[in-house]
């Protein structure tokens, strides 16, 4: 700027500042852009900084002024160099423009420092007309962002020995923006800081750019992306060492099972996300800090170190329980995280309600030729009595369990089954008559498959999961009658944008044997209740009997089969939802009649899983209309 105009302008602006009285904004509108723009733009305005406050009129014709630079460098990470922007400023029912850029462009710079100093004088000229000088000033910019930036030539790359790790070209590959696409910034800088996470993750710890530029021609609006790196050698895994502070609970022998790769294989962060998830899930432990220390390496190999901290020993849990079958309740139980330097675990819990009392023991030893596995005895004792059954049951399992792969577990057990049980429906009535008691003993393996491939399995928006169930005994080979058993689960869920969520569900068991009456009731399905079909209460549908009082109660079925859909919406994107669902299916031991429940619920993410509060209603003449359901953490 030449200093004659600069030093008229100031002289000006000084003249002025000092006749005109303090002015406060009000409020600042932006419009003709989408909400994500509008609010990057807000965000880097002064003049929405002065929102409330009292400034000079030289200060408030600068800000206006300056909103120009603001907004177009807000609008250049969407690709947009080139907007128009009009800046007017509302005033006691007057409205001005202060600045439009389409004319700014043909204006000298000179002539930008009159057209402030002119907008200080009106701005005085209007306060004094108005005869109000504290009349709020409200500011509406205007924005046509014109046409964007696009991606002209990129060319991307990685030199060195990650040039053929094919893994580190699939990134290359999904690199944004590409040629011929809007120059968005965010996204540049998200793929560009991902492939360069992406080549610490396997192993390129020399990995550096050698070419790193950017250049935005606006007269073309066109740009050139010039992006390499080069990637070095890679590292391999070296020695894993252990430490337990302050004290050594368990043997680090048995934690070295757990590292499933040897030295000297290629390194890839993945083996190390791998031994921390093998960890937590032992429990043994409050704190693990896992560290590869390339640094030192030697020959190419990292060491990683593995710090500890142990967990309390044991833990408690206590709580009060009601349910409508089974009444008032108590829940006590005991978890000894490790009973020994072996790494054993042991728990006690007890269930005890006026008429439904469980007591489970559980004993289990590491078993890590599988990750994660674990060798299980235990022994559960349940006596329930209710309006409709009397039943008592000890059953005995011991099992084998697995991580087969990443995403599949499998558990194969022996179990062994004793059960008492008569229905109050036979009962005479009269005292000195003995109840109705069958008996039965069932021997028999079974073999459980679960399937868990989700983004999320706290909350989950987008997989899969199911298991597999399959156990048959045999007559006269340590049961009573020889019977086959299938069980499947199923769940898919997809979510839409950043809001809501579509759950799918389905349940099929099928039963073979001649013999379903010496089938105790723990051998049989069930439907109805959370889980199964809202809208019915717990174990409602299926092969039912009445009594005297007309109340109807579940035998137990053959086969089984349910479906559900459920789609959620959370409000602002959580954590409080609303969710509305349909539920079917039947059990059923020659053909099903399908009974059908819908309903409405509450949803609250939380740290451990989504608390869903549900009311539903059967459609087919139920014999309760509504049913209310509170359930939390998610259904795998």
């Amino acid at each position: 700027m030449p200093a004659f105009p600069l030093a008229a302008a100031i002289l000006l602006l000084s003249a002025f500042a000092g006749s005109v009285h303090a002015a406060s904004v009000s409020s600042v509108e932006i419009t003709g852009l989408d909400e994500e723009m509008e609010e990057n733009v807000r965000t880097s305005l002064s003049l929405v900084d002065a929102i409330g406050s009292e400034v000079t009129w030289r200060r408030l014709a600068y800000m206006m002024r300056a909103a120009g630079d603001e907004t177009r460098e807000a609008l250049e990470p969407f690709g947009y160099y080139s907007p128009r922007i009009v800046v007017e400023r509302v005033r006691g029912g007057e409205r001005g423009v202060v600045l439009d850029t389409a004319a700014q462009e043909e204006q000298e710079a000179s002539d930008s420092a009159a057209a402030t100093a002119q907008a200080v004088r009106e701005a005085g000229s209007t306060a004094r007309a108005a005869g109000d000088a504290q009349a709020p000033v409200s500011v509406v910019i205007t924005v046509e962002p014109g046409e964007p930036v696009r991606v002209r030539r990129a060319d991307i790359a990685i030199l060195g020995d990650g040039h053929d790790d094919r893994y580190l070209q699939e990134e290359l590959d999904d690199f944004i923006p590409r040629e011929g696409s809007i120059l968005d910034h965010s996204a540049y800088e998200s793929s560009k800081t991902r492939i360069s996470r992406r080549l610490a993750e396997r192993g390129y710890f020399d990995a550096d750019f050698s070419a790193r530029r950017v250049a935005v021609t606006r007269a073309e609006q066109a740009a050139d992306i010039e992006l390499v790196w080069t990637s070095g050698e890679r590292y391999d895994m070296g020695p894993t060492r252990f430490v337990q502070a302050p004290t050594e609970v368990v043997d680090p022998a048995l934690l070295e099972r757990l590292v499933y790769w040897n030295e000297g294989e290629y390194y890839h962060q993945g083996r190390l996300d791998r031994l921390r998830t093998s960890l937590t899930r032992l429990d043994y432990f409050s704190r693990i800090d896992i560290t590869p220390r390339p640094e030192d390496a030697i020959d190419g190999e990292v060491p990683v170190d593995v710090a500890l901290t142990p967990a309390k020993r044991d833990v408690y849990t206590a709580g009060l329980s009601y349910g409508t079958d089974s009444g008032p309740g108590i829940r006590l139980g005991q978890e000894r995280r490790y009973v020994n330097r072996r790494g054993h675990k042991a728990l006690w819990q007890l269930d005890y309600a006026r008429k439904r009392k469980t007591l489970s023991l559980q004993y289990r030893i590491p078993a890590f030729r599988w990750l994660d596995g674990w060798y299980t005895v235990g022994l559960q004792a349940a006596d329930e009595q209710t309006d409709y059954i009397d039943t008592r049951r000890v059953e005995f399992a011991a099992s084998r369990s697995g991580q087969y792969s990443r995403n599949l577990n499998l558990v194969a057990s022996m179990h062994a089954l004793r059960e008492r049980w008569a229905y109050e429906y036979e009962d005479d009535g009269d005292p000195s008559t003995p109840a109705l008691y069958r008996y039965a003993t069932f021997t028999y393996p079974s073999l459980r498959a679960t399937y868990v491939d989700l983004d999320d399995t706290l909350f989950p928006r987008s997989g899969y999961s199911g298991s597999l169930m399959l156990r048959g005994g045999v007559e006269g080979a340590g049961s009573e009658a020889s019977f086959f058993q299938a069980h499947a689960r199923a769940h898919w869920y997809l979510g839409f944008g950043e809001s809501d969520r579509l759950i799918l569900r389905g349940e099929w068991g099928r039963t073979e044997t001649d013999a379903l009456v010496d089938m105790p009731p723990s051998l049989r399905f069930y439907a109805g209740g959370d889980g199964s079909i809202r809208g019915y209460e717990w174990r409602e549908v299926g092969p039912r009997v009445v009594d005297a009082d007309d109340d109807g109660f579940a035998l137990g079925a053959r086969h089984v089969v349910t479906a559900s859909a459920e789609y959620e919406h959370y409000f602002g994107g959580g954590p409080w939802g609303m969710a509305a669902f349909v539920d079917t299916g039947s059990a059923f031991d020659g053909s099903p009649e399908l009974r059908t429940g819908v309903g409405v619920g509450l949803r609250w993410q939380t740290p451990v899983g989504p608390l869903r509060l549900d009311i539903a209603r059967g459609l087919d003449d139920p014999d309760s209309p509504f049913t209310l359901h509170l359930n939390i953490g998610t259904n795998l």
